[in-house]
Protein backbone atom coordinates (compact mmCIF):
# COMPACT_ATOMS: atom_id res chain seq x y z
CA UNK A 1 0.00 0.00 0.00
CA UNK A 2 2.80 2.42 0.81
CA UNK A 3 4.31 1.87 -2.66
CA UNK A 4 1.00 2.80 -4.33
CA UNK A 5 0.69 5.98 -2.28
CA UNK A 6 4.25 7.03 -3.11
CA UNK A 7 3.88 6.74 -6.86
CA UNK A 8 0.45 8.39 -6.85
CA UNK A 9 1.95 11.50 -5.24
CA UNK A 10 4.51 11.71 -8.04
CA UNK A 11 1.73 11.75 -10.65
CA UNK A 12 0.16 15.00 -9.46
CA UNK A 13 0.66 17.86 -11.90
CA UNK A 14 2.17 15.80 -14.72
CA UNK A 15 1.01 16.23 -18.34
CA UNK A 16 -1.77 13.92 -19.57
CA UNK A 17 0.59 11.79 -21.68
CA UNK A 18 2.76 11.11 -18.63
CA UNK A 19 -0.18 10.61 -16.31
CA UNK A 20 -1.34 7.77 -18.52
CA UNK A 21 1.89 5.84 -18.22
CA UNK A 22 1.51 2.49 -16.60
CA UNK A 23 3.59 1.53 -13.64
CA UNK A 24 4.25 -2.20 -13.96
CA UNK A 25 2.82 -4.23 -11.11
CA UNK A 26 3.81 -7.70 -12.37
CA UNK A 27 2.50 -9.64 -14.48
CA UNK A 28 -21.34 -28.90 -19.60
CA UNK A 29 -22.99 -26.12 -21.79
CA UNK A 30 -26.32 -24.57 -22.88
CA UNK A 31 -28.70 -26.69 -24.90
CA UNK A 32 -27.97 -24.85 -28.15
CA UNK A 33 -24.17 -25.19 -27.86
CA UNK A 34 -23.97 -28.27 -30.06
CA UNK A 35 -20.51 -27.79 -31.51
CA UNK A 36 -18.61 -28.02 -28.25
CA UNK A 37 -15.05 -29.35 -28.53
CA UNK A 38 -12.63 -30.24 -25.77
CA UNK A 39 -10.79 -27.08 -24.80
CA UNK A 40 -7.11 -26.72 -25.50
CA UNK A 41 -5.07 -24.32 -23.44
CA UNK A 42 -5.04 -20.61 -24.24
CA UNK A 43 -2.36 -18.52 -22.56
CA UNK A 44 -1.70 -14.95 -21.51
CA UNK A 45 1.21 -13.46 -23.46
CA UNK A 46 1.27 -10.00 -21.93
CA UNK A 47 -0.25 -7.78 -19.26
CA UNK A 48 -0.13 -4.01 -18.99
CA UNK A 49 -1.54 -1.81 -16.25
CA UNK A 50 -2.86 1.74 -16.28
CA UNK A 51 -0.98 4.08 -13.97
CA UNK A 52 -2.42 6.38 -11.33
CA UNK A 53 -4.10 9.45 -12.79
CA UNK A 54 -5.99 11.85 -10.49
CA UNK A 55 -9.57 11.98 -11.74
CA UNK A 56 -10.01 15.72 -11.21
CA UNK A 57 -6.94 16.51 -13.30
CA UNK A 58 -8.10 14.19 -16.06
CA UNK A 59 -11.67 15.51 -16.14
CA UNK A 60 -10.86 19.19 -15.81
CA UNK A 61 -8.21 18.85 -18.50
CA UNK A 62 -11.02 17.87 -20.89
CA UNK A 63 -13.82 20.13 -19.60
CA UNK A 64 -12.53 22.72 -17.11
CA UNK A 65 -14.49 23.02 -13.88
CA UNK A 66 -16.47 19.79 -14.14
CA UNK A 67 -14.91 18.16 -11.04
CA UNK A 68 -14.31 20.23 -7.92
CA UNK A 69 -13.35 17.31 -5.66
CA UNK A 70 -12.48 13.81 -6.87
CA UNK A 71 -12.33 12.47 -3.27
CA UNK A 72 -9.04 10.74 -4.06
CA UNK A 73 -10.50 8.72 -6.94
CA UNK A 74 -8.17 8.03 -9.86
CA UNK A 75 -8.91 7.44 -13.50
CA UNK A 76 -10.33 3.97 -14.05
CA UNK A 77 -13.43 2.43 -15.50
CA UNK A 78 -12.04 2.69 -19.04
CA UNK A 79 -12.53 -1.05 -19.40
CA UNK A 80 -16.18 -0.82 -20.41
CA UNK A 81 -15.06 -1.84 -23.91
CA UNK A 82 -12.05 -1.85 -26.23
CA UNK A 83 -11.59 -1.80 -29.99
CA UNK A 84 -8.49 -1.54 -32.22
CA UNK A 85 -7.50 2.00 -33.19
CA UNK A 86 -5.54 1.12 -36.33
CA UNK A 87 -1.93 1.05 -35.23
CA UNK A 88 -0.51 -1.99 -33.48
CA UNK A 89 -0.98 -1.78 -29.72
CA UNK A 90 -3.36 1.19 -29.89
CA UNK A 91 -7.01 0.95 -28.85
CA UNK A 92 -10.12 3.01 -28.28
CA UNK A 93 -11.73 2.47 -24.89
CA UNK A 94 -14.67 4.10 -23.12
CA UNK A 95 -15.47 4.85 -19.50
CA UNK A 96 -18.80 4.06 -17.94
CA UNK A 97 -20.84 6.64 -15.98
CA UNK A 98 -18.05 7.18 -13.49
CA UNK A 99 -17.38 6.23 -9.87
CA UNK A 100 -20.50 4.87 -8.21
CA UNK A 101 -21.41 2.49 -5.43
CA UNK A 102 -24.16 1.35 -3.11
CA UNK A 103 -24.72 2.00 0.58
CA UNK A 104 -27.58 0.64 2.66
CA UNK A 105 -29.64 3.20 4.55
CA UNK A 106 -32.51 1.93 6.71
CA UNK A 107 -32.18 -1.47 5.01
CA UNK A 108 -32.46 -0.08 1.45
CA UNK A 109 -29.62 0.37 -1.03
CA UNK A 110 -28.87 3.85 -2.31
CA UNK A 111 -26.80 4.52 -5.43
CA UNK A 112 -23.93 6.91 -4.73
CA UNK A 113 -22.06 9.19 -7.15
CA UNK A 114 -19.00 10.50 -5.26
CA UNK A 115 -17.83 12.55 -8.26
CA UNK A 116 -21.14 13.72 -9.78
CA UNK A 117 -19.46 16.12 -12.20
CA UNK A 118 -17.56 13.33 -13.94
CA UNK A 119 -18.16 13.25 -17.69
CA UNK A 120 -17.92 9.91 -19.55
CA UNK A 121 -15.06 9.92 -22.03
CA UNK A 122 -13.63 8.05 -24.99
CA UNK A 123 -10.00 7.24 -24.22
CA UNK A 124 -7.35 6.21 -26.74
CA UNK A 125 -4.56 4.14 -25.22
CA UNK A 126 -1.31 2.53 -26.29
CA UNK A 127 -0.09 -0.74 -24.83
CA UNK A 128 3.69 -0.72 -24.60
CA UNK A 129 5.22 -3.65 -22.74
CA UNK A 130 3.83 -3.57 -19.22
CA UNK A 131 2.62 0.00 -19.56
CA UNK A 132 -0.60 1.54 -20.82
CA UNK A 133 -0.35 5.14 -21.97
CA UNK A 134 -3.25 7.51 -22.47
CA UNK A 135 -2.70 9.03 -25.90
CA UNK A 136 -5.90 11.04 -26.19
CA UNK A 137 -9.18 11.56 -24.38
CA UNK A 138 -12.42 12.86 -25.86
CA UNK A 139 -15.19 14.12 -23.53
CA UNK A 140 -18.73 13.13 -24.48
CA UNK A 141 -20.77 16.31 -24.74
CA UNK A 142 -24.22 17.64 -25.53
CA UNK A 143 -25.20 19.75 -28.54
CA UNK A 144 -24.01 22.86 -26.68
CA UNK A 145 -20.73 21.07 -25.79
CA UNK A 146 -21.54 20.70 -22.11
CA UNK A 147 -20.80 17.51 -20.20
CA UNK A 148 -23.42 14.79 -20.59
CA UNK A 149 -22.50 13.53 -17.05
CA UNK A 150 -23.08 9.98 -15.87
CA UNK A 151 -26.10 10.77 -13.70
CA UNK A 152 -29.40 8.86 -14.08
CA UNK A 153 -32.05 10.26 -16.44
CA UNK A 154 -35.52 9.76 -15.00
CA UNK A 155 -37.05 9.44 -11.51
CA UNK A 156 -39.08 6.29 -11.10
CA UNK A 157 -37.20 4.52 -13.87
CA UNK A 158 -33.58 4.91 -12.81
CA UNK A 159 -32.05 4.67 -9.37
CA UNK A 160 -32.10 7.88 -7.35
CA UNK A 161 -28.57 9.39 -7.17
CA UNK A 162 -26.94 10.35 -3.86
CA UNK A 163 -23.68 11.89 -2.66
CA UNK A 164 -20.71 9.69 -1.69
CA UNK A 165 -22.09 9.03 1.81
CA UNK A 166 -25.65 8.28 0.60
CA UNK A 167 -27.01 11.11 2.75
CA UNK A 168 -27.85 13.86 0.23
CA UNK A 169 -29.93 13.40 -2.95
CA UNK A 170 -28.47 14.58 -6.24
CA UNK A 171 -30.40 15.76 -9.26
CA UNK A 172 -31.29 13.64 -12.28
CA UNK A 173 -29.86 14.56 -15.68
CA UNK A 174 -31.74 13.75 -18.92
CA UNK A 175 -28.40 14.10 -20.75
CA UNK A 176 -26.71 11.50 -18.55
CA UNK A 177 -25.20 8.39 -20.13
CA UNK A 178 -23.94 5.14 -18.67
CA UNK A 179 -21.73 4.37 -21.66
CA UNK A 180 -20.49 0.85 -22.33
CA UNK A 181 -19.68 -0.65 -25.78
CA UNK A 182 -17.70 1.34 -28.36
CA UNK A 183 -16.94 1.00 -32.08
CA UNK A 184 -15.51 3.53 -34.52
CA UNK A 185 -17.17 4.07 -37.90
CA UNK A 186 -15.33 4.59 -41.17
CA UNK A 187 -16.09 8.33 -41.07
CA UNK A 188 -14.33 8.72 -37.71
CA UNK A 189 -17.49 9.01 -35.62
CA UNK A 190 -18.20 6.65 -32.74
CA UNK A 191 -21.14 4.46 -31.79
CA UNK A 192 -21.69 3.73 -28.11
CA UNK A 193 -24.32 1.87 -26.13
CA UNK A 194 -25.82 2.98 -22.84
CA UNK A 195 -27.42 1.15 -19.94
CA UNK A 196 -29.92 3.79 -18.81
CA UNK A 197 -32.28 3.94 -21.81
CA UNK A 198 -31.12 1.47 -22.87
CA UNK A 199 -29.85 3.39 -25.86
CA UNK A 200 -27.58 3.48 -28.88
CA UNK A 201 -25.62 6.72 -29.08
CA UNK A 202 -23.98 8.21 -32.17
CA UNK A 203 -21.11 10.52 -31.28
CA UNK A 204 -19.01 12.76 -33.53
CA UNK A 205 -15.24 12.37 -33.78
CA UNK A 206 -14.99 15.26 -31.29
CA UNK A 207 -17.36 13.62 -28.80
CA UNK A 208 -20.58 15.56 -29.43
CA UNK A 209 -23.75 13.45 -29.26
CA UNK A 210 -25.34 13.46 -32.71
CA UNK A 211 -28.31 11.27 -31.79
CA UNK A 212 -29.47 8.96 -29.04
CA UNK A 213 -31.71 6.07 -30.13
CA UNK A 214 -34.01 4.87 -27.35
CA UNK A 215 -36.97 2.46 -26.95
CA UNK A 216 -40.39 3.52 -28.17
CA UNK A 217 -42.36 5.05 -25.31
CA UNK A 218 -39.38 6.09 -23.17
CA UNK A 219 -40.51 9.71 -23.17
CA UNK A 220 -37.14 11.20 -22.31
CA UNK A 221 -37.55 14.98 -22.22
CA UNK A 222 -35.06 17.79 -21.69
CA UNK A 223 -31.97 16.32 -23.32
CA UNK A 224 -29.65 18.74 -25.14
CA UNK A 225 -29.26 16.48 -28.17
CA UNK A 226 -31.66 14.64 -30.53
CA UNK A 227 -33.49 11.71 -28.91
CA UNK A 228 -35.08 9.26 -31.37
CA UNK A 229 -37.49 6.51 -30.27
CA UNK A 230 -36.33 3.88 -32.75
CA UNK A 231 -35.83 0.75 -30.62
CA UNK A 232 -38.44 -1.87 -29.64
CA UNK A 233 -40.59 -0.75 -26.72
CA UNK A 234 -40.14 -4.09 -24.96
CA UNK A 235 -36.66 -2.87 -23.97
CA UNK A 236 -38.33 -0.54 -21.48
CA UNK A 237 -38.49 -3.65 -19.30
CA UNK A 238 -34.71 -3.81 -18.95
CA UNK A 239 -33.36 -4.57 -15.51
CA UNK A 240 -31.99 -1.49 -13.68
CA UNK A 241 -28.29 -1.03 -14.54
CA UNK A 242 -28.49 -3.87 -17.05
CA UNK A 243 -29.30 -2.16 -20.34
CA UNK A 244 -27.05 -2.45 -23.41
CA UNK A 245 -23.44 -3.39 -22.74
CA UNK A 246 -22.05 -5.15 -25.83
CA UNK A 247 -21.68 -3.53 -29.27
CA UNK A 248 -20.23 -4.91 -32.51
CA UNK A 249 -19.69 -3.30 -35.92
CA UNK A 250 -20.29 -5.75 -38.78
CA UNK A 251 -18.22 -5.38 -41.99
CA UNK A 252 -21.28 -4.16 -43.92
CA UNK A 253 -21.85 -1.29 -41.47
CA UNK A 254 -24.66 -2.76 -39.37
CA UNK A 255 -24.38 -2.80 -35.58
CA UNK A 256 -25.23 -5.60 -33.14
CA UNK A 257 -26.32 -4.50 -29.66
CA UNK A 258 -26.49 -6.89 -26.71
CA UNK A 259 -28.80 -6.44 -23.73
CA UNK A 260 -26.67 -7.27 -20.71
CA UNK A 261 -29.27 -9.33 -18.85
CA UNK A 262 -32.74 -10.84 -19.38
CA UNK A 263 -35.61 -8.34 -19.37
CA UNK A 264 -37.90 -8.20 -16.36
CA UNK A 265 -40.80 -9.92 -18.09
CA UNK A 266 -43.36 -10.30 -16.76
CA UNK A 267 -41.68 -9.17 -13.53
CA UNK A 268 -38.35 -8.81 -11.77
CA UNK A 269 -38.36 -12.35 -10.39
CA UNK A 270 -38.71 -13.82 -13.88
CA UNK A 271 -35.79 -11.75 -15.15
CA UNK A 272 -33.57 -12.72 -12.21
CA UNK A 273 -33.95 -16.44 -12.90
CA UNK A 274 -33.99 -16.32 -16.71
CA UNK A 275 -31.13 -17.34 -19.03
CA UNK A 276 -32.74 -15.81 -22.15
CA UNK A 277 -31.33 -12.53 -23.45
CA UNK A 278 -31.74 -10.46 -26.62
CA UNK A 279 -29.40 -9.09 -29.28
CA UNK A 280 -30.52 -6.44 -31.79
CA UNK A 281 -29.28 -5.62 -35.27
CA UNK A 282 -29.34 -1.93 -36.16
CA UNK A 283 -28.92 -0.54 -39.66
CA UNK A 284 -26.83 2.64 -39.59
CA UNK A 285 -28.13 3.45 -43.07
CA UNK A 286 -31.84 3.05 -42.24
CA UNK A 287 -31.39 4.22 -38.63
CA UNK A 288 -33.66 1.36 -37.60
CA UNK A 289 -33.60 -2.07 -35.96
CA UNK A 290 -33.78 -4.76 -38.64
CA UNK A 291 -33.51 -7.93 -36.54
CA UNK A 292 -33.77 -9.19 -32.98
CA UNK A 293 -32.03 -12.40 -31.96
CA UNK A 294 -32.72 -14.79 -29.10
CA UNK A 295 -29.64 -15.86 -27.16
CA UNK A 296 -29.50 -18.29 -24.24
CA UNK A 297 -26.85 -18.27 -21.52
CA UNK A 298 -25.12 -21.41 -20.35
CA UNK A 299 -26.01 -22.41 -16.79
CA UNK A 300 -24.38 -20.08 -14.27
CA UNK A 301 -22.31 -22.86 -12.67
CA UNK A 302 -20.92 -23.72 -16.12
CA UNK A 303 -19.79 -20.14 -16.72
CA UNK A 304 -18.58 -19.77 -13.13
CA UNK A 305 -18.31 -22.99 -11.07
CA UNK A 306 -18.24 -20.94 -7.87
CA UNK A 307 -21.57 -19.18 -8.55
CA UNK A 308 -25.15 -20.40 -8.11
CA UNK A 309 -27.06 -17.14 -8.71
CA UNK A 310 -28.37 -17.03 -12.30
CA UNK A 311 -28.87 -13.25 -12.07
CA UNK A 312 -25.08 -12.84 -12.05
CA UNK A 313 -24.90 -13.85 -15.73
CA UNK A 314 -24.23 -10.99 -18.16
CA UNK A 315 -23.22 -10.31 -21.75
CA UNK A 316 -20.49 -7.68 -21.65
CA UNK A 317 -18.84 -7.83 -25.06
CA UNK A 318 -19.77 -8.74 -28.63
CA UNK A 319 -17.20 -8.57 -31.43
CA UNK A 320 -17.67 -9.10 -35.16
CA UNK A 321 -15.73 -12.03 -36.64
CA UNK A 322 -17.21 -11.51 -40.10
CA UNK A 323 -20.43 -10.46 -41.81
CA UNK A 324 -22.45 -13.16 -40.08
CA UNK A 325 -20.35 -14.22 -37.07
CA UNK A 326 -19.85 -12.80 -33.60
CA UNK A 327 -17.72 -13.47 -30.57
CA UNK A 328 -20.01 -13.22 -27.53
CA UNK A 329 -18.82 -12.99 -23.94
CA UNK A 330 -20.89 -14.57 -21.17
CA UNK A 331 -19.60 -13.67 -17.72
CA UNK A 332 -20.02 -13.19 -14.02
CA UNK A 333 -17.72 -10.79 -12.15
CA UNK A 334 -15.22 -13.62 -11.59
CA UNK A 335 -15.31 -15.76 -14.75
CA UNK A 336 -16.11 -15.52 -18.45
CA UNK A 337 -16.51 -17.66 -21.57
CA UNK A 338 -16.30 -16.58 -25.21
CA UNK A 339 -18.56 -18.19 -27.81
CA UNK A 340 -18.65 -18.02 -31.59
CA UNK A 341 -22.19 -17.23 -32.78
CA UNK A 342 -23.61 -17.29 -36.30
CA UNK A 343 -26.23 -14.68 -37.20
CA UNK A 344 -29.04 -16.08 -39.38
CA UNK A 345 -30.82 -14.30 -42.20
CA UNK A 346 -34.16 -12.69 -41.43
CA UNK A 347 -35.52 -10.52 -38.64
CA UNK A 348 -35.59 -13.19 -35.92
CA UNK A 349 -38.11 -12.43 -33.18
CA UNK A 350 -38.41 -8.73 -34.06
CA UNK A 351 -42.06 -7.65 -34.01
CA UNK A 352 -43.23 -11.12 -32.93
CA UNK A 353 -45.30 -12.06 -29.89
CA UNK A 354 -42.06 -12.20 -27.91
CA UNK A 355 -41.81 -8.42 -28.27
CA UNK A 356 -45.26 -8.03 -26.71
CA UNK A 357 -45.00 -7.58 -22.91
CA UNK A 358 -48.43 -9.19 -22.48
CA UNK A 359 -47.36 -12.53 -24.02
CA UNK A 360 -47.58 -15.31 -21.45
CA UNK A 361 -45.36 -17.08 -20.80
CA UNK A 362 -42.83 -14.48 -21.87
CA UNK A 363 -39.68 -15.34 -23.79
CA UNK A 364 -37.75 -14.73 -20.56
CA UNK A 365 -39.82 -17.36 -18.76
CA UNK A 366 -39.15 -20.16 -21.24
CA UNK A 367 -36.89 -22.95 -19.94
CA UNK A 368 -36.51 -24.34 -23.47
CA UNK A 369 -37.09 -21.51 -25.97
CA UNK A 370 -36.39 -23.70 -28.99
CA UNK A 371 -39.20 -26.07 -28.01
CA UNK A 372 -41.56 -23.07 -28.09
CA UNK A 373 -40.54 -22.15 -31.60
CA UNK A 374 -38.01 -19.46 -30.68
CA UNK A 375 -35.03 -19.47 -33.09
CA UNK A 376 -32.23 -19.42 -30.54
CA UNK A 377 -28.76 -18.53 -31.84
CA UNK A 378 -26.37 -21.45 -32.19
CA UNK A 379 -23.04 -21.06 -30.43
CA UNK A 380 -19.75 -22.89 -29.91
CA UNK A 381 -17.20 -22.35 -27.17
CA UNK A 382 -13.97 -20.59 -28.19
CA UNK A 383 -12.30 -20.21 -24.80
CA UNK A 384 -13.14 -20.42 -21.11
CA UNK A 385 -11.29 -17.43 -19.65
CA UNK A 386 -11.89 -18.70 -16.15
CA UNK A 387 -9.47 -21.54 -16.90
CA UNK A 388 -6.68 -19.32 -18.25
CA UNK A 389 -4.09 -18.29 -15.67
CA UNK A 390 -3.46 -14.54 -15.49
CA UNK A 391 -6.84 -13.32 -16.76
CA UNK A 392 -8.33 -10.81 -14.27
CA UNK A 393 -11.95 -10.73 -13.16
CA UNK A 394 -14.71 -8.55 -14.58
CA UNK A 395 -13.58 -8.60 -18.21
CA UNK A 396 -15.90 -6.20 -20.05
CA UNK A 397 -14.01 -5.52 -23.28
CA UNK A 398 -12.67 -7.91 -25.92
CA UNK A 399 -10.84 -7.03 -29.13
CA UNK A 400 -9.67 -9.36 -31.91
CA UNK A 401 -6.09 -8.50 -32.88
CA UNK A 402 -5.09 -11.48 -35.05
CA UNK A 403 -6.00 -14.95 -36.33
CA UNK A 404 -5.52 -16.42 -32.87
CA UNK A 405 -4.98 -13.41 -30.59
CA UNK A 406 -7.28 -11.33 -28.42
CA UNK A 407 -6.89 -8.32 -26.16
CA UNK A 408 -9.00 -8.15 -22.99
CA UNK A 409 -9.69 -5.22 -20.68
CA UNK A 410 -11.28 -5.28 -17.23
CA UNK A 411 -13.47 -2.76 -15.43
CA UNK A 412 -11.82 -1.82 -12.14
CA UNK A 413 -14.81 0.34 -11.03
CA UNK A 414 -12.46 3.30 -10.41
CA UNK A 415 -11.08 1.42 -7.41
CA UNK A 416 -14.44 1.65 -5.62
CA UNK A 417 -16.25 -0.89 -3.51
CA UNK A 418 -19.78 -0.90 -2.12
CA UNK A 419 -20.62 0.03 1.45
CA UNK A 420 -19.93 3.00 3.71
CA UNK A 421 -16.35 1.76 4.20
CA UNK A 422 -15.52 2.74 0.59
CA UNK A 423 -14.53 6.17 1.97
CA UNK A 424 -12.62 7.10 5.09
CA UNK A 425 -13.68 9.56 7.79
CA UNK A 426 -12.44 12.45 5.64
CA UNK A 427 -14.47 11.38 2.63
CA UNK A 428 -11.43 10.08 0.73
CA UNK A 429 -11.53 6.88 -1.28
CA UNK A 430 -10.25 3.68 0.29
CA UNK A 431 -8.92 2.17 -2.94
CA UNK A 432 -9.77 -1.46 -3.71
CA UNK A 433 -6.29 -2.00 -5.18
CA UNK A 434 -7.77 -3.42 -8.40
CA UNK A 435 -5.99 -2.00 -11.45
CA UNK A 436 -7.18 -1.44 -15.01
CA UNK A 437 -5.37 -4.15 -16.96
CA UNK A 438 -4.99 -4.85 -20.67
CA UNK A 439 -4.31 -8.56 -21.21
CA UNK A 440 -3.04 -10.15 -24.42
CA UNK A 441 -4.26 -13.69 -25.06
CA UNK A 442 -3.01 -16.37 -27.45
CA UNK A 443 -5.75 -18.84 -28.36
CA UNK A 444 -5.20 -22.56 -28.85
CA UNK A 445 -6.62 -22.43 -32.39
CA UNK A 446 -7.32 -19.73 -35.00
CA UNK A 447 -10.63 -17.90 -34.84
CA UNK A 448 -11.10 -18.47 -38.59
CA UNK A 449 -10.58 -21.69 -40.47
Amino acid sequence: MSTRVARRSLAVGLPLALLGTVIASGTATGAQDRHQRPERTARVTGTAVLGDVPLAGFSNGLLPGTVTDDRGVRLGGIGSDICPAGRRGEFWTVTDRGPNGQIKVDGKKRRTFPVPGFDPAIVKVRVSGKRVEVLRAIPITTRSEAAVTGLPNQPGRDEAPYTYDAKTPLGYDPNGLDTEGIVRAADGSFWLVDEYGPSLVHVSARGRVLARYVPEGLGLAGADYPVVEALPGVLLRRKINRGFEGLALLPGGDLVLAVQSPLSLPDQDAGETSRNVRLLRFSTKKRAVTAEYAYRFDAVDVVDPGEDDTSELKISSVVALGRHELLVEERTDKAARLHRVTLPHGSGILGSAWDDPTTSPSYEELTDPSASGVPVLRKSLVVDLGKVAGVPGKIEGVAVTGRDTLVLINDNDFGMTDGAEAFDANGRLVDSGIETSVTELKLARPLHG
